[in-house]
This record gives C-alpha cells, structure tokens and sequence, in this order.
C-alpha cells in the first residue's frame, strides 16, 4: 500500500467528523436538500481525501443511479457517496459531485469553536470572585 498524502484545504471547509481530516470546501457546497439512510446529507462539487469504493448501481429517491461510497482517506470511516453516472435525464448534474452525510463531517467552524477561549472576562482582576 502507498503513501497517503492528506490535502489541506484553504479556507472554511468540512471535515471528517472522526479524525478532523479535511474533505470539501465550503465554496463547493451545492445543496443542503440531500437526504441518506442516516440522514441529512450535503451535495458538494469537489472533495479530497477520500477513497472510492466499488461502484455500484442503486436505486435512490431520485431514481437508478451508478454510485461508489466514499471513505476518509486517514481513519477509513465511510463518509457519504460520489455519483458517477445518473441514468435519468433530470439527474445529470449530480455526476461527479459528491454527497457527504451531514452526520460524518464536521463544518469548520464548529470544529474550531470547541476551542474558542473566552477573552472577555466578566469579572476584572480587581474584584473578588
């Protein structure tokens, strides 16, 4: 097995939920109206550091589409799923796009408030707590 190489990504991004790895960019987001067996779900235009798993054809909501789930590269969690080919016309903008299950990533700036230190103080250092 090769070498992972991890993609840092410059600006807000979405992340893996289970080890913080970087996945897509919030620019890319294309819709928020997606919906998995787990749950919600974001559409997005690019992602990085992921593995494809075997493509398959699976019958969605939308109709028959050919998919591969999509894994974090870092950890291996399975993080949502790429279209690579829709069968119905109306479905074509989704090939090549990326769905990723809002329950497996992370936006950024949530993941960056876990750490916000409060720099306003409600009590000065001259009185008594």
């Amino acid at each position: 097995m090769g070498r992972i190489y991890v993609v840092e990504l410059e600006g807000r991004s979405y992340r893996c939920k289970y080890c913080k790895t970087h996945l897509a960019l919030a620019e890319d987001l294309v819709s928020r109206s997606f919906h998995s067996r787990r749950g919600k779900a974001y559409l997005f235009s690019k992602a990085v550091n992921f593995t494809l798993g075997t493509l398959e054809e699976r019958i969605m909501l939308s109709g028959l589409h050919t998919v591969g789930d999509i894994f974090c590269c870092c950890c291996g969690q399975s993080v949502g799923w790429k279209y690579e080919a829709a069968h119905e016309k109306s479905q074509k903008y989704k090939e090549g796009k990326f769905v990723l299950e809002r329950g497996c990533i992370v936006d950024e700036s949530d993941f960056c408030s876990e750490f916000y230190i409060d720099t306003c103080p409600t009590v000065s250092d001259g009185e008594d707590a």
